[in-house]
């Protein structure tokens, strides 16, 4: 069974350069034209099912590319919200800095592990009720990391980007990675591995 996580596109808290977390910030206009471009990519391939965190500009994400396959309206999974940045939640990232410095406990933050430990084994499930299957899961900047340090937790990603494209495969009741901001640049046989790329080392970026 093949699972790939999409980002949501851009909202106006991205373009400033806020923290949203579990704040239900809409897609901009420049978010659904991402939703849009990110569904022609996937087009390449055959897909299944799409699924989505019920926060509206991941599920307006994953309307638009159901929309886009021919695919029903997406299925909400709540396990994979947002993570929850308490306090930090509506700062931009100088004032974190400024009130939260490095080290410091943010009030109500989830860390990487919580945040896996809860979508982690809701993406198992989804991967056990469909097998032979390959499914779209939006979700966000936060989940989608947390999910690939739980995978690879020995590697370093790079910026997770609005849109992006990330792969996995479920097999022997576990993922692997098949490829980081997956190009999808041609049509393949699946289940087949396309080019894999080294995540370079970056700060993560807002969700």
């Amino acid at each position: 069974m093949l699972l790939y996580l999409v980002r949501h596109g851009e909202t106006d808290w991205n373009r400033a350069h806020r923290i949203q977390g579990r704040t239900d910030i809409p897609l901009n206009d420049s978010g659904r034209q991402q939703a849009r471009e990110t569904a022609a990519l996937l087009a390449r391939r055959k897909w299944d099912a799409v699924i989505a965190s019920p926060l509206s500009r991941a599920f307006e994400t994953a309307s638009i590319i159901a929309a886009e396959l021919g695919l029903p309206e997406p299925t909400p999974l709540p396990a994979v919200v947002e993570r929850n940045y308490g306090q930090a939640e509506g700062l931009d990232y100088l004032t974190l800095d400024t009130r939260f410095p490095e080290g410091t406990v943010v009030p109500g933050r989830e860390t990487h592990e919580e945040v896996a430990a809860r979508a982690l084994p809701a993406l198992l499930e989804v991967a056990r009720q469909h097998p032979d299957c390959a499914v779209i899961v939006v979700a966000h900047g936060g989940v989608i990391r947390s999910v690939l340090q739980a995978v690879e937790p020995d590697v370093s990603f790079g910026r997770i980007s609005n849109g992006s494209i990330h792969s996995f495969r479920y097999e022997d009741g576990a993922f692997s990675l098949i490829a980081f901001d997956d190009p999808i640049e041609a049509e393949s046989e699946r289940g087949e591995a396309l080019d894999e790329q080294n995540p370079a080392e970056a700060r993560e970026a807002v969700r």
